[in-house]
């Protein structure tokens, strides 16, 4: 079986599209998608449309936790604050009812794969993972991590190897599981990279090879930052699309 699993969409409607055409071309059996469908991009709704139609499995990001009432926001910087409130004005009664239902976590038993958008150590507190530091703290959980945990959040592609007592970080590429390493694996952003490459970021997990695949796609750039501009969101949420940061 081949996944397909993305993450922070970031209501960037031009990148999902982007994204979900190309996998087309990659065989996927059931996708995946961890959370942050909205906050800072001009099309939620539509991007909420998307994710719920093709996902089997939508994660609770940050934002989402946020537009639907499910978190204090109150110490985010103000641009910020502006855009989740913008989108849950702007959300559908459905796809507002959706975000109140998603799960903080999910285990895909039979693969031995845990879903979450940050880190599965306080999952309702939304901590990165973006450092052997941060993968550490897994170690205390060792025995309820996946063979693969896939996590979002940070905008970033990063692959951490765990045994029971070591953290390795290693480059983030297409690579095999090992049978006597644990994994977790951010998988970037959809809608909005933050790694300096400004293309969409998805990934492919085959079950049966026990690969692990990075994918990147461009996409319309300029009409995404256009929709930022028109929904009179902050620029700086347009101004970074080109730039990956």
């Amino acid at each position: 079986m081949r996944i397909g699993i993305f993450s922070d969409v970031h209501a960037n409607h031009e990148a999902l599209s982007a994204v979900l055409e190309a996998y087309r071309r990659e065989s996927i059996d059931a996708y995946y998608c961890l959370g942050d469908t909205v906050g800072y991009g001009g099309s939620p709704n539509e991007c909420a449309d998307l994710v719920r139609e093709v996902a089997k499995v939508t994660i609770l990001g940050n934002h989402d936790a946020a537009v639907s009432g499910r978190m204090d926001y109150s110490y985010y910087y103000e641009a910020a604050r502006h855009a989740l409130d913008a989108h849950a004005a702007m959300l559908s009664a459905e796809n507002m009812s959706w975000l109140k239902s998603l799960p903080y976590e999910h285990r895909l038993e039979a693969i031995n794969v845990l879903l979450c958008h940050g880190s599965p150590v306080r999952l309702e507190e939304f901590e990165y993972i973006f450092a052997p530091e941060q993968a550490r703290e897994c170690l205390g959980i060792y025995d309820k991590i996946g063979h693969l945990t896939l996590i979002g959040h940070s905008h970033l592609c990063k692959v951490f190897a765990l045994t029971r007592n070591s953290v390795e970080e290693l480059s983030p590429l297409d690579f095999e599981l090992e049978p006597d390493r644990k994994y977790i694996v951010s998988v970037g952003s959809v809608g909005q990279p933050r790694d300096g490459d400004n293309r969409a970021s998805y990934t492919v997990y085959d079950t049966k090879d026990k690969r692990f695949e990075f994918k990147r796609i461009e996409y319309d750039i300029e009409l995404a930052v256009d929709k930022v501009l028109r929904a009179r969101l902050d620029p700086n949420f347009a101004r970074r699309l080109p730039m990956g940061v």
